[in-house]
């Protein structure tokens, strides 16, 4: 009877220690999961700032270009006035000496 009762006493917490490992593991795998859910959540967010800033720079540059082309346009105008300015000064010379 001893050896029966033993015996049963064994099954019994070893069925007892199964069910909690099992729980146990399910906790586990459950907080696994989260966890894994809160990296994938941070990475898509990760990414999301690296696009950003990516477009950012990319509208950053294109003002730049366009800043860059509007000087350039107006030292071109600058220089043409500039290269116009001896002949007319050279054209209203010759006008001046024809009126005294």
């Amino acid at each position: 009877m001893k050896k029966v009762i033993a015996l049963s006493t064994v099954l019994a917490l070893g069925a007892l220690g199964m069910a909690c490992g099992g729980a146990a593991t399910n906790a586990n795998n459950t907080a696994a999961n989260a966890n894994k859910t809160a990296a994938n959540a941070m990475n898509a967010a990760n990414q999301a700032l690296a696009n950003a800033s990516n477009q950012i720079a990319n509208a950053m540059n294109q003002a730049s270009n366009a800043v860059n082309a509007a000087a350039n346009a107006v030292n071109a105008a600058a220089a043409n006035t500039s290269a116009a300015k001896p002949a007319a000064n050279a054209t209203n010379a010759n006008h001046s000496n024809t009126n005294k």
